[in-house]
């Protein structure tokens, strides 16, 4: 692949403990199991992309303490480069995650220092900008941190996703239009129709209206480019009929999600922001359709471990499961069902 996936946000340190069932409020259960590993959505997605194969350069902030040089270690051994703001008043992200019998988690985060990355500390980061193609943010670092974040990548034209997870009221409209392709999933897709074009729709009915109608909706907001995932009903894609830069034909069209074995779901969005990632710096002139594919199959696979960063797959993995591959008009390798054509 030719040049880099740049991930800018943040890192936590996950304590994920397996029940059987979510305690009532003032209930103890017994836990099945425990584990701790690396987690922060922009730690995970940054894990996926590298996983996937692509050169993956991570920025983010941590605290001088035990979890902060965890942190660091874990880079290490996930082959991640990595550019720390270390803030030796505030503690490294921690999350506290439960996972039921069902796959189904509840999560609790402190994210510590990942508020307090500077917008001046991101923008300094010069080599790691101008080496990017691909840049990916979330919102558990500060809105100026995405902002910088996202104006040094358009100065050297790497593209820019957005995924708005988790909801921040303070996004604003003209960040947005900085970016070129938005990944919401249903609940934050029904939080941005309220923010940005005073829509009000219940998230739950998101993956059950039909194609145009989510479409306008889409249309509502100023990007040219959005994927709503929808979990288990896969993720529909809608380009503003300007788009014309991610090779599409269609201006909308859904993808259903693999029948996997799921025992967790902690991090599947993150795997598919990370394998997208990944997927558009290996095959950069093909069709957005061919690495939305790609990506699902990887969320999907995701689900079937436990543990966020942990269950990340690889580009094998994916090719191993679905089947193999075909070469597309760069001689890359991509699932067949993804192929062009």
């Amino acid at each position: 692949m030719s040049g880099r996936v740049l991930v800018v946000g943040s890192y936590n340190q996950d304590h994920a403990w397996r029940v059987a069932r979510f305690p009532a409020p003032g209930e103890t259960v017994r836990g099945e199991g425990f584990a701790t590993g690396a987690g922060g959505k922009g730690f995970n997605q940054a894990v996926a992309a590298a996983r996937q194969g692509a050169d993956t350069v991570f920025i983010g902030a941590r605290g001088d303490d035990a979890l902060g040089r965890m942190a660091e270690h874990n880079a290490r051994e996930a082959g991640i480069e990595c550019h720390w703001q270390v803030l030796a008043d505030q503690p490294t992200g921690s999350a506290a995650i439960l996972v039921d019998a069902d796959g189904q988690n509840q999560i609790i985060v402190t994210l510590g220092a990942n508020e307090k990355l500077a917008a001046d500390f991101v923008t300094g980061q010069g080599a790691p900008f101008a080496s990017a193609r691909v840049l990916l943010m979330q919102l558990e670092s500060p809105i100026a941190a995405v902002r910088a974040a996202v104006a040094a990548a358009a100065s050297h034209e790497a593209l820019r996703i957005l995924n708005p997870a988790p909801f921040d009221a303070t996004l604003d409209e003209s960040l947005l239009r900085q970016c070129e392709l938005l990944t919401p999933n249903e609940t934050e897709f029904a939080l941005l129709l309220q923010q940005f074009a005073g829509v009000s729709i219940a998230a739950g009915h998101v993956a059950d209206m039909g194609d145009s109608e989510l479409h306008a909706l889409c249309r509502k907001l100023p990007v040219a480019s959005i994927i709503v995932t929808l979990g288990k009903r896969g993720c529909f894609v809608s380009h503003a009929e300007t788009s014309g830069t991610l090779h599409d034909t269609e201006a909308c069209y859904r993808i259903q999600a693999e029948k996997v074995r799921t025992i967790d779901s902690t991090g599947a969005g993150d795997a598919f922001n990370g394998a997208l990632a990944a997927a558009l710096l290996r095959w950069p002139r093909a069709p957005l359709r061919q690495c939305v594919v790609h990506a699902g199959r990887a969320a999907a696979l995701s689900t079937e471990g436990a543990g966020a960063a942990a269950s990340m797959v690889t580009f094998e993995d994916v090719v191993e499961r679905f089947g193999d591959n075909h070469e597309d008009q760069n001689g890359s390798r991509v699932p067949p069902s993804a192929a062009p054509g």
